[in-house]
């Protein structure tokens, strides 16, 4: 299992302490981004990681907890990611969203909030994100309904022939890191767990659960 750290902040100097803090140990952080539309609060101006240096070596993906998140794709390509990820919840056309990312040659990928039921995933999608919890800022455990959902991707995956990547962003730890891996999540992404102490140490805990 993969684990990303994920960055979700509304200062950009907090945002770039986390960034250099990982860019060394990792391969790839995504970048959270709330616009105050689809949940509460708003994360730093995304153009702005384009100041961060010597990370040359990072893969950024996006993602877009936002109204209609198709109309942040070219602000994603901006900060050069390698992969977008919408939520569903405020798009008005999943397909569309899916092949304009993949037209732009990058991953695509649709996030559905604990709440949302899992329904229309496009052929081509390469990711999927289940929110462990209610998304937005605030610190909460993840809810045993995650796994049900799990499943269901799983059994889609099956039914359907289908090869996206399962991903859990939202109250994973070092106890519930494998039970997701034996699932079938190939991405954990991660916040709390990454940056709350020491963040090497954190790693390889995690990466040692999983």
């Amino acid at each position: 299992m993969q684990v990303i750290p994920t960055i979700l902040e509304k200062s950009f100097a907090e945002a770039e302490v986390k960034v250099l803090a990982v860019k060394d140990l990792v391969k790839r952080i995504q970048v959270d981004v709330i616009d105050g539309a689809f949940s509460f609060g708003k994360t730093f101006e995304l153009e702005l990681i384009n100041r961060i240096e010597n990370v040359d070596n990072v893969l950024w993906e996006t993602h877009l907890m936002v109204k209609e998140p198709i109309n942040w794709i070219e602000k994603s390509i901006h900060i050069n990611a390698t992969r977008i990820i919408g939520q569903v919840e405020m798009m008005s056309n999943r397909e569309e969203f899916i092949n304009k990312v993949k037209n732009a040659g990058l991953e695509a990928g649709l996030a559905f909030d604990i709440e949302t039921e899992i329904e229309e995933i496009p052929e081509e999608t390469d990711v999927v994100l289940l929110l462990g919890r209610k998304s937005g800022f605030g610190s909460y455990p993840m809810e045993d309904k995650v796994y049900k959902k799990v499943e269901q991707l799983v059994e889609l995956q099956k039914k359907k022939g289908l090869d996206f990547l399962i991903g859990v962003d939202g109250g994973i730890n070092e106890n519930n890191i494998k039970k997701l891996e034996d699932m079938g999540v190939g991405v954990a992404y991660c916040g709390g767990a990454v940056f709350n102490g020491k963040v090497e140490d954190n790693l390889k805990r995690l990466n040692y659960a999983s």
